[in-house]
């Protein structure tokens, strides 16, 4: 097994090459939270990568090896890294030497809410994109959420309180000084402080973690439906030994037979946004859909 040491400097070196080269990418979600010091370890690298600059990018990962090994699409799942795909939402996945190192490349942030390529650090995405990034739907994700927050107010980033989904961080930071009016609009929840009632936050935090979880359950859902038979005209297509630039064809001529470019859009985003609100109504109550936040502004790009 790759040390995460080698695995990190690796990856950062990856991207700090495309950077050099005038490729817009960042390290985010995983990595990400190591860098910043509120994870320990990961077993994946996420990018995020202008999707107009896709092929550039492809170009640099199919001639960079690691121990000797050059990479491949990881298993008949993933959609091709092309521009036309990675502006609609897909994801591409890259493995080097039998998935012991693992490359998520996205074109997108999902439930970004400004454009992610505007907020970096360096060869990484600023806390606010990865804590947006892990509003998802599993629960291991949303400590990371709250710890950027926590971390983004301790340096003076008052958007910090969009990611707090822990009652005592929230009432322990709210003795520092109350959050800027502006954010309630984003998410109502704060119009609450100084948090004294408890259990109501709690029921509200709830709320909101299953508001997110319900939006990224659907958004996994739509995406999954295409990929099904995809998946199957990429595994009888496929032949032993190809290289990544012959496996990205192959991958080209199932994608446009199977793949929608933009399937979130062609669903709807406010039908989407209303599916989960009706949601949480049925698993939470309806009495706290007043208090969730506004999610139609964390699909930029799409």
């Amino acid at each position: 097994m790759i040390p995460y040491a080698e695995l990190e400097e690796f990856f950062s070196g990856l991207v700090a090459t495309a950077q050099a080269r005038g490729i817009t990418c960042a390290i985010t979600s995983g990595m990400a939270c190591v860098h910043f010091g509120v994870a320990a370890t990961t077993k994946d690298c996420d990018v995020l990568c202008d999707a107009a600059q896709s092929d550039d990018f492809r170009e640099l990962i199919a001639a960079t090896p690691l121990r000797g090994v050059l990479p491949k699409y990881r298993g008949n799942i993933s959609p091709p890294l092309d521009s036309r795909w990675m502006s609609g939402g897909w994801t591409s996945h890259f493995t080097w030497k039998t998935e012991e190192a693992c490359l998520d490349i996205f074109g997108i942030a999902p439930r970004g809410s400004s454009p992610w390529h505007r907020q970096l650090s360096g060869i990484y995405a600023r806390p606010n994109v990865v804590a947006e990034m892990k509003r998802t739907n599993r629960e291991k994700d949303w400590p990371f959420a709250t710890a950027l927050g926590g971390q983004m107010l301790d340096e003076g980033d008052e958007e910090g309180w969009l990611h707090l989904y822990d009652v005592d961080v929230l009432r322990l930071c709210s003795k520092q000084g109350p959050p800027p009016g502006a954010l309630s609009g984003l998410r109502p929840l704060l119009r609450l402080v100084p948090f004294s009632d408890t259990l109501r936050i709690k029921r509200l935090l709830l709320a909101e973690r299953v508001f997110w979880s319900e939006l990224d359950e659907l958004r996994v859902k739509i995406y999954q439906e295409p990929l099904r038979p995809y998946t199957a005209a990429v595994r009888r297509a496929s032949v032993g030994g190809r290289t990544l630039s012959q496996s990205h064809e192959l991958r080209i001529e199932c994608a446009l037979n199977h793949l929608p470019l933009q399937p979130l859009r062609e669903y709807g985003l406010d039908r989407m946004v209303a599916e989960a609100r009706a949601n949480v109504s049925v698993t939470v109550g309806p009495d706290v859909l007043e208090w969730l936040p506004a999610a139609e502004n964390h699909f930029c790009g799409i």
